[in-house]
């Protein structure tokens, strides 16, 4: 069953009305069930620029087909820059799981996914995250923002060397300073605390180069951080569900049994 709604009903900060945009919304694939399930949030691509469709309800479709509760998040897009998308990933986050009871979700075991610069926006909710803003007003933005496990398809990850320059620019400008550029560089951002992560990428994207995944991964090895990555020969960029190649749609079910191990409880 699909809804929307608004994650910051009251009104959310930094919202520009010059800017012909709504607010950050929700759609929301719950299943019905009589015991606590995972869910997961899902960020469609589009360079920071737009929202690819088809990065977002078939996703969540997929999802449901395998047990799991779905959450398309409709972020802000530029002219928006730094930090009002990685808010709005966090303020998704809380909300499911300050609402999971009602949802039959159990509020340890919430990820997020996330294609191209969608896969820049999870990584970065997975390697930027608070345990609560306790003493704010809010009882959502009490819950954590921490992500229980991070899916990056084809993800931008990097404003290093590999960066893709039309999600860096969309995000934060032409100029930034190059601190920022490390700050938003997610390999460099991986700690301790990063959760468990599936990558998966072609080696030939001539969008954003597989390196993105590579160093993201090779972050995630130095730290003992769980992952599980997988290279395919060839395929274009923006592949979603790549139901039509034997090949790289077997990244479902590799996933999927991913998922499946983290969130063992459930199935």
């Amino acid at each position: 069953m699909k809804t929307s709604l608004l994650i910051w009903p009251e009104g959310a900060p930094l919202f520009n009305e010059e800017i012909n945009q709504s607010s950050p919304l929700l759609d929301c694939y719950t299943i019905e069930s009589d015991k606590e399930i995972g869910a997961i949030i899902v960020c469609p691509g589009g360079g920071y620029a737009g929202l690819a469709p088809h990065e977002g309800e078939p996703i969540a479709r997929w999802l449901n087909s395998i047990g799991i509760s779905a959450f398309v998040l409709n972020y802000r897009l530029a002219p928006y820059k730094h930090p009002v998308p990685l808010m709005d990933a966090q303020r998704a986050i809380r909300y499911v799981r300050h609402h999971a009871q009602k949802w039959s979700i159990n509020p340890r075991q919430i990820g997020i996914l996330g294609f191209s610069a969608g896969g820049h926006l999870a990584s970065t909710a997975a390697t930027h995250f608070d345990h609560g803003i306790k003493n704010d007003p809010d009882p959502i933005q009490q819950e954590s923002s921490r992500p229980d496990l991070s899916v990056l398809c084809y993800p931008v990850i990097s404003f290093q060397v590999n960066r893709h320059q039309g999600s860096m620019d969309n995000l934060i400008g032409f100029d930034a300073p190059d601190e920022l550029k490390r700050h938003l560089s997610s390999e460099l951002q991986v700690s301790s605390e990063t959760p468990p992560t599936f990558l998966w990428h072609t080696a030939d994207d001539a969008v954003v180069s597989v390196e993105n995944s590579i160093q993201f991964a090779q972050a995630l090895g130095k730290h003992n951080i769980p992952y599980e990555m997988q290279v395919y020969e060839s395929g274009p960029h923006g592949m979603g569900l790549a139901e039509d190649d034997a090949s790289v749609r077997t990244w479902t079910f590799l996933c999927e049994q991913f998922i499946k191990r983290r969130f063992s409880s459930n199935f």
